[in-house]
């Protein structure tokens, strides 16, 4: 019996269609206990972008026993292009996210519609402008990014067949985060988890069985990518759901567009920072340590990936409450889910940052058997790592910012990290200690950017506390 039960509260928590039988449930939003809520909306994502980070760590962990150092490398190098690309769809999916979710606060359905429409016509265009640029340009742009006569061929393999696909992961993305803010968490966590299942079952099989390589792994995720999209569009069609397609919502209205790239535009800048971060990165590894050095970052941002992925799920899910009280007046239910929020990815980063320093070397021979490149990753690992516990209440107060509007805030403290404080820590660190120079240089801007966003949030609470007293 108790076994039944268990399996019967599993099947309620990931089936999609259940919660969709309840309308108006975005109204508890603005009445339940946040910490409920944040576990409800948060949860779901969490799983989903988990299951989903877990699938692209396993797709490297082929790529690295299956292909080999070299492959694990030259994918290093794809990663700003895939940060440009994501920066683009995360401009319109983030911004439009935030945009809903105030209108739905302020019971402006049409106006979310509106924004629903132009996010779709938006993503399209993106699409057709980044997948053209890089088509053609592919080679002298990898190139510039750090590739070498080794890497060149494997990172030009996985990033032309990638291409294709990219349109329908910022299609899945950006709407999922629209699915979850317009009152559906779970089913969002489906269209993730859908996708993942997918790539898991075909990345052996093209990798391996069908001995294709890195280009294997590409093509799977296209596949994988495409299912997601299609069954999160699907969502939106259906007039059932909160919000869905309508017509005469995707003519581009300038102050709709203004509004979803003013807002999308802090978390957009902060992957476009990384993309100019990773060429920096990859210069000075390829000048001091070569293309193991290039690999060994790889490897890192490959695991702190998968630690940042579940920080974001709870803030994406935060960013929904937030929003919604935001536009609904609630500043005491904005303030305890903020703060509830950081306590939880402030630990979570910490458990990170311990297991990475603890067990640097296993974490590396997870995805190669070479000798030295497990060295190198393990005293990369060991240095980076170091302030690793401050990155989630950097991220959560970015979000934060975006969730209630305040655009120019969000947008700083998406550069103070990356920009402000890391290319002036990676110009200067490894010119005195070669390769530890720019595994230091992470835990340097971490500190650095923590101050400045601790201050920056203490001044507007108290701001919103005036509001309060009031």
């Amino acid at each position: 019996m108790l076994v039944s039960t268990k399996l019967t509260s599993i099947f309620n928590l990931l089936h999609p269609m259940k919660e969709d039988s309840v309308k108006g449930n975005l109204n508890i939003l603005g009445t339940a206990s946040v910490g409920r809520l944040l576990w409800q909306y948060s949860l779901p994502t969490v799983v989903g972008l988990l299951v989903m980070s877990l699938y692209n760590v396993v797709d490297r962990i082929f790529i690295g026993r299956g292909v080999g150092a070299e492959a694990i490398s030259g994918l290093a190098i794809t990663f700003p292009v895939m940060n440009l690309t994501t920066a683009l769809g995360v401009l319109v999916g983030a911004g439009a996210t935030a945009r809903i979710s105030i209108f739905l606060g302020r019971k402006e359905l049409d106006r979310a519609s509106m924004v629903l429409g132009n996010a779709f016509v938006l993503l399209l265009i993106n699409a057709i402008i980044y997948i053209s640029f890089f088509g053609i340009y592919i080679d002298p742009i990898l190139r510039a990014f750090g590739a070498s006569d080794i890497t060149l061929p494997y990172a030009r393999d996985f990033i032309l067949w990638m291409l294709p696909g990219l349109l329908m992961t910022n299609l899945a993305f950006g709407f999922n985060n629209i699915m979850r803010a317009s009152g559906y968490p779970r089913r969002a966590m489906m269209t993730m988890i859908l996708g993942a299942l997918i790539n898991l079952a075909l990345a052996p099989l093209f990798i391996f069985t069908f001995g294709l390589g890195i280009k294997g792994a590409a093509i799977a995720s296209d596949i994988a990518m495409t299912c997601s999209m299609i069954f999160v569009m699907a969502h939106f069609l259906r007039r059932d759901v909160t919000l869905h397609f309508t017509p005469g919502t995707y003519r581009l209205k300038w102050k709709i567009v203004i509004g979803i790239i003013s807002i999308g535009a802090a978390p957009a800048l902060v992957n476009a920072a990384s993309c100019f971060i990773n060429v920096i990165i990859n210069k000075s590894l390829l000048k001091y340590g070569g293309d193991t050095a290039i690999g060994a970052a790889g490897i890192f941002s490959t695991y702190t990936s998968l630690i940042v992925m579940i920080i974001i799920g709870i803030c994406q899910g935060m960013q929904a409450i937030i929003g919604y009280n935001y536009g609904a007046g609630r500043l005491d239910r904005l303030k305890r889910t903020f703060w509830l929020a950081t306590a939880v990815t402030t630990g979570i980063c910490t458990a990170g940052s311990l297991i990475g320093l603890c067990f640097p070397s296993l974490i590396a021979k997870a995805f190669t058997s070479d000798r030295y490149l497990v060295d190198v990753t393990v005293d990369c690992l060991t240095h980076a790592l170091l302030a690793f516990a401050v990155v989630g209440f950097q991220i959560v107060s970015t979000t934060f910012f975006q969730s209630i509007g305040s655009v120019g805030k969000s947008i700083f403290l998406s550069l103070a990290r990356q920009v402000i404080f890391l290319i002036p820590l990676l110009m200067t660190l490894p010119g005195k200690f070669g390769l530890t120079g720019v595994w230091l240089s992470f835990p340097g801007s971490d500190l650095l950017a923590t101050v400045v966003t601790a201050a920056m949030i203490y001044f507007e609470f108290k701001r919103i506390n005036s509001k309060l007293i009031r």
